[in-house]
């Protein structure tokens, strides 16, 4: 069984930054096509940002250019560096790997943006 562990998250200011990290078990980390996900308090879940298994990238336009999403193959993790937080992006994160239409879930970490 796949196991996804979210980690990074806590309580930042606006205009803060913060490191999502996303450590994947077995040995395929490398050809999934890998998914941030966040869901705020009422409202349904929403992707964020995706990076293929060859390293291609897309963003939600509301974060685009604040946010990176990266990855690296011999650690099995994803990242998502996040700067200029606000307010609005507080949320549960979590992440998702994707291969042969099977999808793998994390449990998610909690980001909080807040003065």
């Amino acid at each position: 069984q796949v196991q996804l562990v979210e980690s990074g998250g806590g309580l930042v200011q606006p205009g803060g930054s913060l490191r999502l990290s996303c450590t994947v078990s077995g040995d395929e980390f490398s050809i999934y096509d890998l998914t941030w996900y966040r869901q705020a308090s009422g409202k349904p879940r929403e992707w964020v940002a995706a990076i293929t298994s060859s390293g291609r990238t897309r963003y939600k336009d509301a974060v685009k250019g604040r946010f990176t999403v990266s990855r690296d193959n011999a650690q099995r993790t994803l990242y998502l560096e996040m700067s200029n937080l606000q307010p609005e992006d507080t949320a549960l994160y979590s992440c998702s790997a994707l291969w042969s239409a099977t999808t793998y879930w994390g449990r998610g970490t909690q980001v909080t943006v807040s003065s």
